[in-house]
């Protein structure tokens, strides 16, 4: 497939070649007292970046999952039409030419409004339509925006549509070819505003994207990108866009800014690793951080080598905050400096949609809510993941079935028909709810809100017991006789819900009050305590089976069988084969929170 290089760092050098007049302040000579020469004032210049980041295909305040408006306890209000009230709101206070707008990536996966224009109706067929978040973003005139890891879950031909459909670059220094090095994707932009009396300000944004995808969408990158760390290719292309003229250089960066890495030592460059480019790579005045899903309204961090500061912010995201970073310039020595750099956030709870969005997207934001509404088949009763954390939960038994069929059905025929199938699922919301009647595409897409597939892995009793004993690990330890605490008991060294996997096929205890590493209690295969060297197909997630958790031998196990179909996509079809969803069909006991044996609940 051509990497359209050529085209947008063509694209990228005619969008910086010029912008409107900007504002540079210069205050009048004044006669000094002494009669000498009076000093004329250095001209000073104030320029605005703007940011957002982690999208995830929200257009409007709507929960597609619960066919409502969104809301949640903090007020947050989300969406892209939000994002452009405040963009011009912050542009009528600073003037369109003194501003830039970037995202740091993740933006065309996460809602049944991206899913449906990736699979339903996919903008890579012939005369397809033009994503929304395409449509939303040029209106509303984005600069620059970095790659995300979710622009690779539908691969790599929509991942390139959707770049053509922009108005603006994708950027990505760390996206490079796997075979030659050269970049994939273009590294920078530049963009030039021009100061009235003064040499023009240059602009550099760098744009660095996640090690983490050669992992989490290995199968679809795999001998064809490669994704080399943060720190090492803003250590090649900060000096590069220097000497190129750059007096500001900002990075987009989709890396949180924790230093750690949720794939363990699989690849040799961080997960996030945007405080350590701004401690490590000399020459950069502002980092623009996505990935974390956190809120930083400035974060400074001073560099090594030089001992400048680096500001840096994280807008939250799925658009519920957007990012200002205000710079100051001052003219000196026949060039122009960075003096100062401050970032803040703005709240797109605090307007209104902007009525240009909203008249642009209506008719497909109808056409995903009427899909998603789709019946599918009855529910006997309400099935729901309240608990699902710390309980054995039917609604995360209905994912494991589901998988488990698909994969019995797959291997059928095959050398590995005649083994044990079993397989893993994560609690991965805490109020997912399918209600007892109609039961809608909507109502199970709450159910699994991710775009993951289905692999087969081959593991023994004995890896399958290391892979329990790691999920264990997100249990609080408690001792027998301290007072429970569900809001407390999980969660253990801050891992994520969804980084907590059941395993179906077999009967276990997790006996909380041990450290972890030794809590996995009476485990057995049909009614015998397990062989350490009985072999298993493990039905897995692609995000876990290509490491993303760090659970043990997955990554590395014998890969038997694997699809592109999403695991929702699945379940859905599943329940409507099936017409009546019926706890009966799919749920089982397999596991239980014991103390010293005595169960928990």
């Amino acid at each position: 497939m051509p990497l359209n290089r050529r085209k947008f760092l063509k694209k990228s050098a005619a969008t910086g070649a010029g912008v409107a007049v900007a504002g540079a302040a210069a205050a009048p000579a004044a006669r000094a007292a002494d009669g000498k020469k009076p000093q004329h004032p250095a001209k000073r210049y104030s320029l605005t970046v703007m940011g957002t980041t982690d999208l995830h295909g929200h257009v409007f305040n709507w929960d597609y999952f619960k066919d409502a408006e969104y809301a949640d306890k903090a007020g947050n209000a989300m969406g892209l039409a939000r994002i452009s009230t405040l963009v011009e709101q912050v542009r009528a206070e600073r003037g369109h030419c003194n501003t830039l707008l970037l995202d740091a990536g993740d933006t065309i996966q996460g809602t049944p409004l991206t899913y449906y224009y990736a699979k339903v109706e996919p903008i890579t067929a012939k005369g397809g339509p033009v994503h929304p978040m395409a449509q939303a973003m040029n209106a509303i005139g984005y600069d620059a925006a970095a790659l995300g890891n979710h622009e690779f879950n539908y691969g790599i031909e929509t991942l390139r549509k959707f770049e053509d459909q922009l108005d603006f670059p994708l950027l990505g220094a760390n996206a490079v070819d796997a075979k030659t090095l050269r970049p994939a994707f273009p590294p920078y932009f530049m963009k030039t505003f021009h100061v009235r009396g003064a040499k023009p300000v240059k602009v550099a944004v760098l744009g660095l994207t996640n090690p983490g995808i050669a992992i989490w969408d290995k199968a679809y990158v795999q001998g064809k990108l490669a994704f080399p760390g943060l720190v090492e290719q803003a250590a090649k292309w900060v000096p590069k866009l220097r000497s190129m003229g750059a007096d500001v250089v900002v990075v987009s960066a989709h890396s949180g800014t924790s230093g750690t890495s949720s794939y363990g030592d699989q690849v040799p460059y961080v997960e996030n690793a945007a405080a350590d480019v701004a401690r490590q790579v000399p020459g950069i005045d502002a980092i623009l951080v996505g990935h974390a899903h956190l809120e930083i309204p400035e974060l400074k961090v001073v560099n090594e080598k030089t001992g400048r500061t680096v500001v840096l912010s994280e807008p939250l995201c799925y658009a519920e905050r957007l990012t200002l970073f205000d710079i100051e310039l001052v003219f000196g020595k026949g060039r122009w400096e960075v003096e100062s750099v401050s970032a803040s956030l703005r709240d797109s709870s605090s307007v209104a949609d902007d009525p240009k969005i909203t008249k642009l997207l209506t008719d497909e934001h109808k056409k995903v809510v009427a899909y998603v509404n789709q019946v599918v088949g009855r529910a006997t009763g309400t099935l729901t993941t309240v608990e699902a954390r710390y309980r054995d939960a039917p609604i995360i038994d209905l994912i494991t079935k589901v998988q488990e069929d698909v994969v019995k059905a797959a291997l059928a025929g095959t050398p590995y028909a005649s083994l044990p199938v079993i397989a893993q699922a994560s609690p991965f919301s805490r109020t997912s709810e399918i209600p007892a009647g109609d039961v809608t595409i909507r109502g199970l897409s709450s159910l699994y809100v991710y775009d993951n597939t289905l692999v087969a892995k081959l593991l023994t009793g004995a890896q399958v017991r290391a892979y329990l004993e790691y999920s264990a690990e997100y249990y609080v330890q408690t001792a027998a006789d301290a007072t429970v605490d569900v809001e407390k008991l999980t969660n253990a060294g801050g891992r994520p819900d969804y980084n907590y996997d059941y395993v179906s096929g077999l009967s276990y205890d997790i006996d909380i009050a041990q450290p972890a590493g030794s809590r996995i209690r009476n485990l057995t295969f049909q009614g015998a305590a397990l062989d350490d060297a009985q072999q298993f197909v493990l039905a897995v997630n692609n995000y876990r089976a290509n490491g993303g958790g760090a659970f043990p031998y997955v990554a590395t196990a014998k890969e038997l069988w694997s699809e592109s179909t999403e695991i929702r996509t699945r379940i859905a079809e599943w329940v409507t084969a099936k017409g009546v969803l019926d706890p009966k069909d799919f749920a089982s006991v397999d596991w239980k929170l014991v103390r010293n044996g005595t169960p928990v609940f």
